[in-house]
């Protein structure tokens, strides 16, 4: 079975989407899981990760709640503040939902480079640590050096990084972005997800992603790589097809294909081992 681990839900009425506004039309409007399940389902895809989309833990027990109801969402990647004086004790409650498998802090929206760095976060991430869940890290490349040493700091520390770290594909940026996050694959024993790409790139094309792809396959190798779509902000830039058929294209044998579109997934979120097989 092919996992996405990286998919959306919202409804716009909640009103704690701080980045979701009107002029982004496309995305301006309610997704839930009877918009996903057909393109699922087209593409063989049988299940997913949710992750959330709003700085709030309202909005992640409202992503459990949609999870309790909905089979083919495995897990849950919620939010949790950080810096808040009760965050261990946040994090041990949503840790008792068995779908709530990690959490994301929204660090590409944080004014200070260093947040992630700072003491008073200690405790959030060893309160993680503990609860065995998955800390996904949504940077951008100019957190990556920072992201080095927080993981050198918390070793035990499970990581998944969002998007490949966000490469400014658009600007043709690849050589420090590749250097740093070739340091981290390399040193740091991390996951990361091979999503987002076509959405930092634009209007873009096969051989302008290809460097970024297959340099993250590289890095990563077939057993730390983990495909997600994305969606819905994949739409911005392509199908949800379009994608999963072009990620496709770049694996080099069955063996990897079935690693990265499912079997890293399990390992990454510590999903139950009977949860990915192969692609269908």
């Amino acid at each position: 079975m092919i996992i996405d681990a990286h998919q959306h839900f919202w409804q716009v009425a909640r009103g704690d989407y701080g980045w979701l506004t009107p002029e982004l039309t496309p995305l301006y409007h309610d997704f839930m899981p009877t918009d996903l399940k057909p393109l699922l389902s087209q593409d063989g895809v049988g299940a997913s990760i949710l992750v959330q989309a709003a700085p709030t833990v309202a909005e992640t027990d409202f992503l459990l709640r949609i999870a309790d109801e909905t089979p083919f969402v495995l897990g849950v990647v919620g939010w949790v503040d950080f810096n808040g004086p009760d965050a261990a004790e946040d994090i041990a409650r949503l840790a008792a939902h068995p779908k709530l498998v990690g959490l994301r802090p929204m660090i590409q929206d944080i004014a200070d480079d260093d947040w992630m760095l700072g003491p008073a976060l200690a405790p959030a991430f060893e309160a993680m640590i503990a609860h065995d869940l998955t800390f996904d890290a949504l940077v951008l490349p100019r957190h990556l050096p920072r992201l080095h040493t927080l993981l050198t700091r918390h070793p035990k520390l499970r990581t998944v990084i969002d998007h490949g770290a966000k490469p400014e594909i658009a600007l043709g940026a690849f050589d420090a972005w590749a250097k740093d996050i070739a340091m981290i694959a390399n040193e740091c024993g991390a996951y990361c997800k091979l999503s987002g790409l076509l959405t930092e790139a634009g209007d873009w094309s096969r051989a302008q992603v290809a460097p970024y792809i297959e340099h993250l396959l590289t890095q990563f190798g077939p057993d730390r790589l983990v495909w997600g779509s994305d969606w819905p902000v994949l739409t911005l830039a392509a199908d949800y097809g379009v994608w999963c058929e072009m990620a496709r294209s770049f694996m080099p044998d069955a063996q990897t294909e079935a690693a990265v579109f499912g079997v890293n997934a399990v390992e990454a979120y510590r999903l139950p081992k009977g949860a990915a097989t192969s692609r269908p």
